[in-house]
């Protein structure tokens, strides 16, 4: 998320009652979360393993929980709470704002658009031409979309992302990381009825260009998916994952986050998707394998009775 303005790191070390180490002049434009870093970003790590991550990114500003040495060009905000700290800076840089109407005086529709009876259309929402919103569907503050889509009954584009904090020896296990990304619907896009498209925690969700999803889908916060792809009912896909052009999910395929699906790839039915996948080639199984391969396989574990008698007759 980028601010309306660049803020002076003094402040925000005051701002979060952090001890202020390295560069005083530094002024940031944005805020993100580790996965979506840009230059002139504040961010935050609370966990050892990830230090040196964000120490060598083009973070201007790291919030941490630990003294340790500020690489140049860079300041640190030691905290004992660096996840609470981000937190309180992106509810005051982007504070929640409610809705006083079904369809916000802020939303821009284009010309040809239908909206049907009972759609919610949040604040600075943009939609294009000749689209067509039916009713129940809910489109969250900041969403873009574009022309010539149709979103079929109660789906919702545009919530929270499911993102949390865990927190030990805290009567709150979970801190909410607030949301304060958007979400991207290009044109030619057909949602089917109840998907969920969560928007990212602060950088976009894309759906790219001519892609049709069928009914209860839901993509996670963050992830990035091309054109013209198709995807069965009941596709699951968590955060982060970036999904080339022509991609084909059937039905009940999960995949797992902040993973790759190259373009032209295949995923057979009920699959279960845990690791990065080349283009070009059909996969099936949990976990996912080549699907001949795995087709080869079941024909050996059906074989299993008549092999298991075999033996017990030879021996």
């Amino acid at each position: 998320m980028k601010l309306k303005a660049p803020v002076n790191v003094k402040w925000i070390a005051n701002f979060i009652n952090a001890e202020l180490i390295g560069d005083d002049s530094i002024n940031a434009d944005g805020i993100n979360e580790v996965h979506k870093i840009t230059p002139g970003d504040i961010s935050f790590v609370d966990i050892e393993k990830y230090y040196a991550r964000l120490l060598s990114s083009e973070a201007s500003v790291v919030i941490m929980n630990k003294v340790v040495e500020c690489p140049p060009g860079k300041a640190l905000l030691i905290t004992k709470d660096p996840a609470g700290s981000y937190v309180k800076l992106v509810k005051h840089f982007h504070p929640f704002e409610p809705a006083t109407k079904m369809i916000s005086d802020t939303a821009v529709i284009g010309e040809g658009t239908i909206i049907q009876p009972g759609v919610f259309i949040g604040n600075h929402c943009t939609i294009g031409k000749n689209c067509v919103i039916h009713p129940g569907v809910s489109i969250y503050d900041g969403t873009t979309i574009g022309n010539n889509v149709t979103i079929q009954s109660n789906s919702v584009i545009g919530g929270d992302a499911f993102y949390f904090n865990k927190r030990d020896n805290a009567e709150l296990r979970y801190l909410k990381l607030e949301s304060c990304g958007t979400t991207i619907i290009e044109d030619d896009v057909e949602i089917g009825a109840c998907c969920t498209i969560d928007r990212g925690v602060s950088g976009i969700t894309i759906i790219g260009r001519g892609t049709k999803f069928d009914n209860f889908i839901h993509i996670g916060h963050g992830t990035i998916i091309g054109k013209n792809c198709l995807f069965a009912a009941q596709v699951g896909v968590a955060g982060k994952v970036i999904i080339g052009d022509n991609v084909l999910l059937y039905g009940q395929v999960g995949v797992s986050k902040d993973l790759v699906i190259e373009s032209n790839t295949v995923v057979l039915a009920k699959s279960g998707v845990g690791k990065s996948l080349p283009g070009g080639k059909v996969w099936f199984g949990i976990p996912v394998q080549d699907a001949k391969d795995k087709m080869e396989e079941l024909v050996w574990v059906k074989r299993i009775p008549e092999l298991w008698d075999k033996m017990k007759t030879d021996y």
